[in-house]
């Protein structure tokens, strides 16, 4: 997945209730594994003067991370750690990070090289998982033609790969010819789900855990991409694009220049084997980083549409039985990437 181009990152951490329990929201909840424990390190900074009017679900606000930026932050099984990608001490593109809530320790996890996206625990939290560039290149990727407008580079040399827990003896497990990324992984850890452009387009795939019997979930012309598991692994939540006509050959020439203009998505859900398929939204703009509710019947969000052409994102939260998205969040930046 892809960030928006703002100024400063940080990760976030809330308390929040909607219906169907507590979840996540700018970047987290309550840790049942914990005892209820607040997940917040010694070194957080408590952040409620945040809290804008019209964020009635929010309770507390912590910061947990400062300077750089910060982004995708997703947690382990047991609620103790988190794990992120960030610009920092110098490295001029994303590296892969966790972030230990008792501790407040931070640790880079990925290999040091290259660039990476979309970090994520499995097995049990003994294993990581996450895209990096650096067999590519031990450089950072060049950024994206931004003489087309806003765009996402497709980077090629983008594969999946899985580590040990501390990062150690990296394990490639997708090796297609192009973009391999934002992978994420079934609560039971037994299945991945990706995206490829292997077979032309911008499509999601799932396979096992140790990158065998692999599927492709989709075919529709455009991007299908930032999938997510329900709580019982039986559906997926992704964003995708559907264009037409002029829009879809438009699509197409990026595309073919490893790039990909992200500002008209919309969510969708269907089941983990791709059956199913369903619309969730139907707003102008971006929609993306859909995460489900612990009940599994609404999702959280984040979108742009009530200012399709601006950078403003906020959190939503809508029903899969669709309806208007109730806000969640009403900062006037960029808020993203719910968990």
């Amino acid at each position: 997945m892809n960030r928006g181009a703002v100024s400063r990152i940080v990760v976030v951490v809330a308390v929040m209730l909607l219906a169907g329990g507590a979840i996540a929201g700018r970047g987290g909840a309550k840790s049942r594994s914990t005892g209820g424990r607040l997940p917040v390190p010694p070194n957080a900074q408590r952040a409620d003067s945040l809290i804008r009017p019209g964020e009635k679900h929010f309770g507390q606000l912590w910061q947990l991370t400062f300077g750089g930026e910060n982004a995708e932050a997703y947690w382990s099984s047991d609620g103790t750690k988190l794990i992120f990608q960030s610009t920092r001490d110098g490295y001029p593109c994303d590296r892969q990070y966790v972030l230990d809530l008792g501790t407040g320790e931070t640790k880079l996890v990925s290999t040091g090289t290259g660039r990476v996206t979309c970090g994520y625990f499995l097995d049990g939290d003994r294993r990581i998982l996450y895209a990096s560039t650096h067999l590519g290149s031990d450089q950072c990727p060049p950024p994206p033609d931004q003489s087309h407008g806003y765009v996402w580079a497709l980077t090629e040399s983008y594969d999946i790969f899985t580590a040990n827990a501390d990062g150690s003896e990296p394990r490639r497990l997708t090796d297609a010819p192009g973009y391999d990324a934002e992978a994420t992984v079934s609560v039971d850890g037994q299945w991945i789900v990706f995206t490829s452009v292997r077979d032309g387009d911008l499509e999601l795939y799932s396979m096992r855990a140790d990158g065998t019997q692999l599927r492709r979930l989709t075919d529709h012309p455009g991007y299908d991409g930032g999938a997510f598991f329900s709580p019982d692994g039986k559906w997926l939540c992704f964003r995708a694009s559907s264009p037409t006509g002029d829009a879809l050959a438009a699509y197409k020439d990026l595309l073919g220049q490893g790039m990909v203009r992200p500002s008209n998505m919309d969510l969708y859900v269907m089941r983990a084997d791709g059956t199913g398929r369903r619309r969730i939204t139907d707003k102008p703009g971006a929609s993306f980083a859909p995460y489900f509710t612990p009940d599994g019947r609404s999702l959280i969000y984040s979108s742009n549409w009530e200012t399709p052409r601006g950078r403003n994102f906020d959190l939503y939260r809508v029903s899969l039985g669709g309806g208007e998205p109730e806000p969640v969040t009403r900062d006037p930046e960029f808020d993203g990437f719910p968990m």
